[in-house]
């Protein structure tokens, strides 16, 4: 059975996590995503320090759709140079991993 994959990833504000979530989910590239408002970040950007009020969001899909994914994600993504990580997911409840692979299955990349 494939695998489960996380990707981690921000957002400026929810209304946009949502709206690319919900876009994924549609296209089937990812089950569900989650959105956690409320996050400061502090980073080095254009060799600048920065700060700023994000959103994380964490996007539930399968190890096959990794690329697909990503490059969905890039092009509906706000930011110039977005932060996308792949959390491979060592393991799983086996409900869990059933219901993320069914909900993506139709994507076939």
């Amino acid at each position: 059975m494939e695998r489960p994959l996380l990707v981690y990833t921000t957002f400026p504000d929810v209304a946009s996590a949502l709206n690319i979530g919900e876009a994924l989910v549609r296209e089937r590239l990812i089950a569900c995503i989650n959105v956690l408002p409320g996050m400061r970040s502090v980073y080095s950007w254009n060799g600048a320090i920065e700060r700023s009020e994000e959103v994380a969001a964490l996007l539930k899909s399968r190890a096959g759709l990794a690329d697909a994914l990503s490059a969905a994600l890039k092009a509906r993504h706000p930011y110039d140079t977005p932060v996308i990580l792949h959390l491979p997911v060592a393991g799983a409840d086996a409900d869990t991993a059933a219901w993320i692979l069914a909900e993506t299955r139709l994507a076939g990349r």
